[in-house]
């Protein structure tokens, strides 16, 4: 099927890596990512790539930076070794979140790892719903921006719910997000108005819509702490809901979230495998998690023969 093309996995997520290769119907390329005994990343490409479109396969999850340094020292061996084309296929992009100034003196880190992709020799960049979608004006090489939504949708909510359900923003800046889940599930839309006093806490202050007696669900591009989403799903309850889910694409699940979603009125949170889930996440018995190698798969195969990715979404 694939003429000159080879898709390559970082040790971020194998697994997701290797899902992909299965649906493309072809094996993932010979690499070997390894560190020195005092932590630097070292890797070799295994065979020959002269004139090959490459992909590589790495979320950079946890731990970022060393998922991130992956990342650009295999770009780097690839276009080293004269690699046709180097696609970085980035399902979670880390650092998502430092896209402005928030504060004097700050950084703006998004677009420093934009600028090192870049220089790493990678010509185009996939991700999968970036926390803020101006991140896409920080590369100055081709940019694909995909969204989970057809995999939540068509896996999971179509046949859970139906019009009488509520989508549920968790806070004011995914409401465009949530609009579209509820537009194509012909559901109606809430908002929850909260205050962040400081990073990673937040407070739910009320609820705009109706969603006394009916099943909701929470939207959102990831979950870290699981703060803003445990707090959200004790809001709807308080405020009547008969169920809350949430359908959120990241599992960063960092610190206590784990613990706090299971402790939560929640009664499933649906993730996608973007990032690798830890042992304590997947003995969660509220996490459920459904595949993106599908998605991403069908988009490199789109990329590959010059047809649309954004038809995939329309």
């Amino acid at each position: 099927m694939f003429r000159k093309v080879c898709i390559f996995s970082g040790n971020a997520n194998p697994a997701l890596a290797q899902d992909i290769a299965k649906f493309l119907e072809m094996p993932l390329g010979q690499c070997r990512v390894s560190r020195f005994s005092d932590g630097e990343t070292f890797v070799e490409v295994q065979e020959n790539v002269r004139g090959v479109d490459t992909y590589i396969i790495q979320p950079t999850s946890s731990p970022v930076n060393e998922h991130f340094m992956e990342l650009l020292v295999m770009a780097d061996a690839l276009r080293r070794a004269s690699a046709g084309s180097i696609t970085a296929v980035i399902p979670y992009y880390g650092y998502a979140r430092q896209d402005r100034k928030v504060a004097p003196r700050t950084p703006i880190t998004s677009k420093l790892c934009a600028d090192l992709i870049v220089s790493a020799g990678v010509t185009r960049v996939v991700c999968v719903d970036l926390h803020a979608g101006q991140i896409q004006g920080f590369f100055n090489i081709p940019f694909d921006h995909l969204y989970a939504m057809p995999v939540f949708l068509d896996d999971y909510l179509r046949k859970q719910f139906d019009s009488t359900s509520v989508v549920v923003s968790p806070d004011a800046g995914g409401v465009e997000r949530s609009r579209a889940y509820a537009k194509r599930l012909n559901a109606s839309l809430a908002i929850i108005d909260k205050r962040r006093e400081r990073a990673n806490v937040s407070e739910v202050m009320h609820i705009i819509g109706e969603v006394q007696g009916r099943d909701c669900i929470i939207v959102d591009d990831m979950i870290d702490t699981a703060g803003t989403l445990c707090n959200a799903a004790r809001a709807l309850i308080g405020e009547g809901a008969r169920k809350v889910v949430a359908c959120t694409t990241h599992p960063v699940l960092s610190g206590p979230a784990v613990s706090r979603i299971a402790a939560s009125p929640l009664s499933e949170v649906i993730v996608t495998n973007s990032i690798a889930l830890s042992e304590a996440a997947l003995a969660c018995g509220k996490i459920r998690v459904v595949s993106i190698a599908r998605l991403l798969g069908e988009a490199i195969r789109r990329i590959h023969h010059s047809d649309s990715i954004s038809s995939l979404f329309a």
